[in-house]
């Protein structure tokens, strides 16, 4: 067993969380990867509002009493969802762990640390990740260039970002982008970190929501389909490579570059949610990282994380044998 603060805080076994993913983090997967001893997040923006979101949480203890937590994601909108409905109901559900990531996180930590909540907290800056820690925050969640969806404006990979962190960060860490095997979560340990956070590898499972289809064409990518989109924008975000993802490319490097309302029906998230529904990778832009290299099958998530386990075991064992005493002369 590897034990390290994220395991002790939280109450698993393994070191490894599901982290939330818009359509993907629902009570099936939430579950099965508690179920499995890593710490399984449900999206709680996949939900329509509060009270269905009740409704996933009780559907995800009926189905597991292992620790499972909510991920609530602040992201820019002229009609901001009710995030603070959210909280409250995930609260008063009794869910105690919780996962905040984007833009002003501060009310939201205030609210759940008043509640004697855990909070995790996403950055892809050691700035950000700083002022986190001043907020209160138990854990952050070390976002580096190679992860799905936003990885900031400072393409900083995660190998300087969790070298930094361990030198410079005062709560314990986890880290974020790129992992997807138990070598991975070495690497992570290796660089002080308590865990590690994975999202495009958890879709690529039997009980992932999404079709079948789009984790059999993850299992058939490689690490070099994937591409950066909103560049221009200032609020890049890593997505699969298709049609749709290269035409937006095209549009934000044709001169003059693009706004976002040229963009707007390429990306509707309802677009997205299409293609995890029918299957079809071509109808819409969807999110994932260069760990989709590193994807080979399809796992359940028990077989996934007994596997990540097995394998850092492994790994630790063989590296503390490459450190020989030399004799005293």
């Amino acid at each position: 067993m590897i034990s390290t603060p994220l395991t002790e805080l939280c109450g698993i076994r393994v070191p490894v969380v599901q982290g939330g993913m818009q359509w993907v983090g629902t009570p099936p997967l939430v579950s099965a990867v508690s179920n499995a001893g890593g710490l399984g997040f449900i999206t709680a923006l996949t939900q329509p509002n509060p009270e269905a979101l009740r409704v996933a949480i009780r559907e995800t203890r009926k189905a597991t009493d292992k620790p499972f937590g909510v991920n609530i994601t602040l992201l820019p909108s002229i009609n901001p969802p009710d995030y603070e409905g959210y909280a409250r109901a995930a609260v008063e559900e009794g869910v105690k762990i919780f996962e905040t990531a984007g833009n002003s996180p501060g009310k939201l930590i205030k609210y759940f640390k008043s509640q004697g909540c855990i909070v995790i907290h996403k950055c892809t800056t050691i700035r950000h990740a700083k002022s986190a820690e001043r907020l209160g925050v138990d854990i952050l969640s070390i976002d580096g260039f190679e992860c799905a969806g936003h990885p900031g404006e400072e393409d900083i990979g995660g190998i300087v970002l969790l070298a930094r962190a361990a030198k410079e960060l005062k709560v314990p860490y986890i880290a974020s982008g790129g992992f997807a095997d138990g070598r991975g979560l070495v690497s992570a340990l290796a660089l002080g970190a308590a865990g590690v956070n994975m999202g495009t590898r958890f879709m690529c499972t039997v009980e992932s929501p999404i079709h079948q289809s789009i984790k059999e064409k993850i299992v058939a990518s490689t690490e070099q389909d994937t591409v950066h989109i909103f560049r221009t924008l200032r609020n890049t975000a890593r997505v699969f490579k298709n049609s749709v993802s290269t035409q937006v490319v095209a549009l934000e490097q044709r001169p003059g570059g693009a706004q976002f309302s040229d963009l707007r029906d390429l990306v509707s998230g309802a677009r997205g949610r299409v293609v995890y529904e029918n299957g079809d990778p071509e109808h819409g832009i969807w999110t994932a990282g260069i760990s989709i290299g590193l994807i080979e099958d399809i796992p359940t998530c028990q077989e996934l994380v007994d596997r990540i386990e097995r394998e850092a075991e492994d790994i630790i064992a063989g590296m503390g044998r490459l450190v020989k005493v030399s004799a005293k002369l």
